[in-house]
């Protein structure tokens, strides 16, 4: 049975509408419009993560199985979408969604749908002599389908405004080699590709570290963030400050998006190695990150 048919008999047993399965949903954590859970019945579109389909069998209250094993088969000849509508609900994690889009859409995201996030890990550095940066990620994915070979990261390097080049650089890349990349306005988008072809069950660790590639920002950052268009299930993030210049507070956070209001988890300690952490998991969706205020 396709997804499209599965799903839409389970919403008409529900009895629900869509704007109540969307309202479920968001309570859960997991944001979908009404206009997708519509493409979604039609057919024009389906869903690219097995966990949020998870989510949904539970606002439905059907059996495990009854909508991700629809979506576990091969998929028919999509709908063309709408030029722009191919990345809308992970656009809205960024300031500008349409430069959003216009990146990403030059990667080959074929295969995301069928990678589940296990863990993500993040070093942020801040060199003592100036406002430059390091980031350091180490990611663990497994398959959920056959003929995965690739996994596409997006970050925010820079400030919003066009820089006339890239605003940084993949630098080194473990466990994986760099496919194709795209900069452009601050925000860095790029393919990994792992060492082998996943089939289902199948795990791929990666690793890889991003720099600035020019002089960096005129002053020195004062948060970092990480943007979730796809659930994980366990997310570490950690600040690590120059022993010359510490921060005079610091502060973990989440938000629904960057427009949203920023939700405070409390102060974080900075200890004697001159860092702060936050763990958060499973997050399904929106932003979770660290802000620091300088003395």
């Amino acid at each position: 049975m396709e997804f499209a048919v599965a799903f839409r008999q389970a919403v008409q047993a529900s009895g629900l509408t869509l704007e109540r399965i969307r309202h479920r949903l968001g309570r859960r954590g997991l944001a979908v419009s009404v206009a997708t859970l519509s493409y979604w019945q039609r057919g024009r579109s389906r869903p690219r993560s097995r966990a949020a389909v998870a989510l949904l069998e539970e606002v439905l209250d059907v059996p495990p199985g009854t909508l991700t094993g629809p979506l576990d088969e091969a998929a028919p000849a999509p709908v063309p979408p709408r030029p722009g509508a191919t990345a809308v609900a992970a656009g809205e994690l960024w300031p500008d969604p349409q430069r959003y889009a216009d990146l990403v859409g030059q990667l080959d995201r074929s295969g995301d749908h069928r990678l589940e996030r296990l863990s993500v890990h993040d070093v942020y550095r801040l060199d003592e002599g100036g406002p430059r940066w390091a980031l350091s990620v180490r990611a663990v994915l497994r398959a959920s389908g056959d003929d995965v070979d690739r996994v596409v990261c997006v970050h925010r390097t820079g400030p919003d405004e066009p820089p006339d080049g890239a605003p940084a650089e993949l630098s080194s890349a473990r466990y994986c080699r760099p496919g194709r990349v795209r900069a452009g306005g601050g925000l860095m988008a790029f393919e990994l590709v792992f060492d082998r072809v996943l089939a289902a069950g199948d795990t791929a660790v990666i690793e890889y570290e991003l720099r600035p590639s020019g002089a960096g920002p005129a002053a020195p950052p004062d948060g970092y963030d990480r943007r979730f268009s796809r659930p994980v299930h366990d997310y570490v993030a950690v600040v690590q400050f120059a022993a010359g210049r510490l921060p005079a507070r610091c502060y973990g956070f989440t938000a629904d998006g960057p427009l949203a209001p920023r939700r405070r988890l409390g102060e974080l300690w900075i200890g004697t190695s001159g860092s702060a952490n936050i763990a958060a998991g499973p997050v399904r969706h929106g932003i979770v990150g660290v802000e620091w205020e300088w003395q």
